[in-house]
């Protein structure tokens, strides 16, 4: 057994909130993300909704000329980066040695904003208006790198790309890092900023997307019957993983512990899963064994739930075959009712939602749930949050290309 890994700081960007405290808050009292796209003209569009962050400023965490030259992913990255090493006690980014920080923060699809806009800038006035700053404006890795050098975090530092599981994977690792010592605190999750007409259009139509044009306020309802796809969501999720040690000394404030991480391939399908999910299975499976927990001493489970017609079903079975007979003292909800699907900073909302149920005892809803799906034999948490002691839970993380992570968060005692 490595080293015990604790996490000390939260920070999010969401479709609900510009903070942790907010969302939360949002998650509790059923607020929906999800509203007329306002960052382009989507009149033209099959889709017409999704679940944008509203009232962002940057200035609280970049300064003019910094922001400028960086895409809107990478500002929502610094954001929540920024909100959880305050968070954690780091904010002046003193009390951690250099060398052992690091940082693994991921984006499935990076910027394509600034790709986008380059395209255009590119057609209209020719390649030699192409932005010098495009190439590190658009990829991938980085938010990892801007925010290093923000706290002068000289250990490991990458990005992970495996679509919606991408910041799922990243705190899977990071907490890997740390236990396998290679540095003594982590800054780890997800940014995600794409509201676009490229990303729009094309997760349209492939058919991937809710078409409620008309109510896109309870489009995104995960388990439901009358689901009919899912609605894209962006910002970012940031967690700060410590060393326990490292974190007793000087008293920090323990929101959990991370005892179990896996991640698994389904080798089957470029978006779709088998009826059983049994990538899923393998990952719940492994995660738990690296825990050392039994599936009866799991309390809640914070599903992937996309609201698409195939995945919540095959979720749903996953969790029953991993489960058995405990599957029905479980509490599952799907947080992405609220904030639409963060693609590759879902992973990282959940898991920092997971953390806040481990606080306050209180499960968060799955909202917008009218219709029982007989094919989901789960009980979701429909519509209103539930009181709970939550000793253990696990967030489920899926993306295309057969990715699949879990997760698990254990109270901390001692």
């Amino acid at each position: 057994m490595g080293r015990r890994v604790v996490v000390t700081g939260l920070g999010a960007i969401s479709p609900v909130g510009n903070d942790v405290a907010t969302t939360w808050r949002s998650l509790l009292e059923g607020r929906s993300g999800g509203a007329p796209i306002t960052k382009f003209d989507a009149s033209t569009f099959s889709v017409r909704f999704a679940c944008e962050v509203k009232g962002f400023d940057v200035s609280p965490y970049m300064d003019r000329k910094e922001a400028k030259r960086s895409d809107l992913y990478t500002q929502y990255a610094m954001a929540a980066s920024v909100q959880a090493m305050q968070d954690a006690g780091f904010g002046d980014g003193t009390g951690y040695v250099p060398e052992e920080c690091g940082v693994l923060i991921g984006s499935g699809i990076g910027g394509l904003r600034t790709f986008e806009e380059q395209h255009q800038t590119y057609l209209s006035q020719g390649a030699r208006r192409i932005s010098p700053f495009f190439v590190p404006m658009f990829i991938s890795d980085i938010a990892a790198g801007v925010v290093s050098m923000r706290f002068n975090a000289q250990g490991p530092n990458f990005g992970i790309v495996s679509a919606c599981a991408t910041s799922a994977h990243a705190i899977g690792e990071a907490f890997r890092t740390i236990q396998y010592g290679s540095a003594d605190v982590m800054i780890a999750g997800g940014s995600e900023a794409a509201v676009t007409p490229m990303a729009i259009g094309g997760f349209a139509n492939m058919g991937a997307l809710s078409t409620r044009n008309d109510d896109p306020a309870t489009a995104s309802r995960p388990f439901d019957a009358t689901r009919d796809g899912f609605v894209l969501g962006e910002g970012a999720g940031v967690v700060v993983l410590e060393e326990l040690e490292h974190a007793r000394r000087r008293g920090a404030r323990i929101y959990g512990e991370v005892v179990g991480y896996a991640a698994t391939g389904d080798a089957y399908h470029l978006t779709g899963q088998r009826e059983d999910h049994a990538g899923l299975q393998r990952a719940m499976r492994r995660c738990l064994a690296d825990a050392g927990v039994a599936p009866e001493a799991v309390d809640y489970v914070n599903a992937h739930g996309t609201s698409t017609p195939l995945n919540d079903p095959n979720e749903a079975r996953a969790i029953r075959a991993v489960f058995g007979n405990a599957a029905d003292a479980l509490s599952v909800s799907s947080t992405k009712s609220a904030t639409g699907h963060m693609l590759g900073a879902a992973g990282a909302i959940e898991f920092i939602a997971c953390a806040k149920a481990i606080e306050h005892g209180l499960i968060p809803p799955t909202i917008n749930h009218a219709t029982a799906d007989p094919e989901i034999a789960l009980d979701v948490t429909p519509n209103e949050p539930r009181e709970r002691a939550v000793a253990v839970a696990i967030s489920n993380s899926s993306g295309f290309g057969g990715h699949n992570a879990t997760l698990a968060l254990r109270r901390f005692t001692s």
